[in-house]
Order: C-alpha cells, then sequence, then structure tokens
C-alpha cells in the first residue's frame, strides 16, 4: 500500500497598502488575485495582519466572524464592503495548540479587519475559504514573531493556508499627496535590502531590521505592518525560495511589495524591481 506525501501549502505576504485597493483594479490587485489563483484550494486560510495588534496573543475563534471596517474617512462603498467568509474554531483550537505552552485566547468578538479582508478580496474573492485570524503581541520582540511563525509550520502540512498581511515600508506621517510621487530614497534603499534578504533567505536581517539604522526608523517608525513578514520567514522551509509577485511603491512612504514561497513550479511571480 503506498501513502502519498502531503502537499504541502504555500505562503503568502501581502502589502497592502490603503483600504482603497479594496475597490482597485491595478498591478497591487491583479498581483494579488493571481496568487490567490496560482495556490492549491486551502481547508483554510490563517492570516496574521498589521491591523491586530494586541497585548499577548488571541486567535478568533467564532464560526461567523464579522467584517470590520477599522479605518475612517473612506467612499462609503467601502463601508458597505463585506468580506462573509466563515471562521474555523477547530483551526483556532490547533493554532492554540502549536504554540502552546504560550496562552492563546480564543477571541469571540475581533473579527476579519481589512488588512485581512482587504487582499482576501482579491485573492480568494468568493469568501467560501474559512479566515481565522491570530493577533501580534504588541509586547513582544521580532525575535518572539518570527519564531512563532516557525511554531506553526505543521499547519502547512495540514492544507492551511497562511498569510501575513502590512507592509515592509510604512509611514503614513511623511506620506506624499501628490499622484505619481516617486520614493523616499530611504524607502527604496530599506525596501530593496530587504528584498535581497528575503530573497537570499538572510532571515536574520530581517529580524533585526531596527538595527539598520535611519532608513529603518523612517520606514518601520512603529512595528505592526513589519512584524507580518516576520512569520512568513519563519513558516519558509531550507529548501524554498521567496518569489515576489508584485513591488512598487505608493505616496513615496508605502512599499507594496508582496512575496511568496513554496508556490506551484509553475507560478513564478515578477522578478523585477520596481
Amino acid at each position: 500500500m503506498s501513502s502519498t506525501k502531503p502537499l504541502r501549502m504555500p505562503i503568502l505576504f501581502f502589502g497592502h497598502g490603503s483600504p482603497m485597493n479594496t475597490l482597485a483594479h491595478n498591478k497591487y490587485t491583479e498581483a494579488w488575485h493571481a496568487m490567490g489563483a496560482a495556490v492549491p484550494r486551502p481547508k483554510a486560510i490563517l492570516s496574521i495582519s498589521a491591523h491586530w495588534y494586541t497585548r499577548g496573543s488571541a486567535v478568533t475563534a467564532m464560526a461567523q466572524p464579522r467584517t470590520i471596517h477599522d479605518f475612517g474617512g473612506f467612499p462609503q462603498a467601502l463601508f458597505d464592503q463585506q468580506y462573509p467568509a466563515p471562521g474555523d474554531p477547530a483551526l483556532a483550537a490547533r493554532v492554540r495548540e502549536l504554540l502552546a505552552p504560550l496562552p492563546v485566547a480564543m477571541d469571540q468578538s475581533w473579527g476579519l479587519d481589512h488588512g485581512t479582508w482587504s487582499v482576501l478580496v482579491h485573492a480568494f474573492p468568493h469568501a467560501d475559504v474559512p479566515v481565522v485570524q491570530l493577533s501580534m503581541d504588541a509586547t513582544k520582540p521580532p525575535d518572539f514573531h518570527y519564531e512563532l511563525g516557525q511554531r506553526l509550520a505543521a499547519l502547512r502540512e495540514e492544507g492551511v493556508l497562511v498569510i501575513g498581511s502590512g507592509n515592509v515600508v510604512h509611514n503614513l506621517m511623511l506620506m506624499q499627496r501628490v499622484e505619481g510621487a516617486p520614493p523616499y530614497v530611504w524607502a527604496r534603499r530599506f525596501n530593496e535590502r530587504m528584498r535581497a534578504a528575503l530573497a537570499s533567505g538572510e532571515h536574520r536581517t530581517l529580524i533585526d531590521f531596527d538595527g539598520i539604522g535611519e532608513d529603518a526608523r523612517l520606514s518601520v517608525p512603529t512595528p505592526e505592518h513589519f512584524l507580518p513578514l516576520l512569520y512568513i520567514a519563519g513558516l519558509q522551509s531550507g529548501d524554498e525560495t521567496m518569489v515576489f509577485a508584485v513591488d512598487g511603491y505608493e505616496a513615496g512612504s508605502l512599499g507594496m511589495l508582496s512575496a511568496a514561497a513554496g508556490m506551484p513550479a509553475q507560478w513564478t511571480g515578477s522578478s523585477a524591481a520596481p
């Protein structure tokens, strides 16, 4: 009797940018759609979003998570957007088991924030795959988040697609409200350094990003948008190469790099830097 090795699911990082990408058709949303279309159909999705940044760790454990509109000042069409994917309490319990003895609260109140649904509405537009979110503990250092990613690796063999959603460069205070504004020099330098580290598997460079200096201070003034990338790096197997789906800059200070590892051989993404 022959045995079939379980299919290892890919891992995805989305540079999600503005919530308005939910309603947009551009090179980023096209890339997110292509990423979702290329992966084997997942049993469920575990999302680590920049927008669930907590004290302690929690996982959404409800059967039907609500769509959270965690922003302001946008058109009504964005507030009308719903992403009615089911939850997966069994997956939430599995996440807690894998992260033990770390205390992980089984949350019944959060739901899916825009870091998750603004990209999934393109990658999995039918909202028919169960989605669970894992929060990020704001009191912990980068090493902690990377190691949590490593501890979740078994999910990849269990049909679960793990995604991170944030931005490698994310400085809202220095955004340029001008159409086609070029990236700041420091934003490009930092993005290219992180991209090179991803491509070469130099994860220590990613973990120690805050020691790089002024480029890091300006590109990551607060860590919550960068940290989801560390979970994805921690999940990467040694025999996998990180491939880039799309890259670019918005408003001068938002880096839109999206990346994947473990994708089917026929999917090559885009190797071009912006």
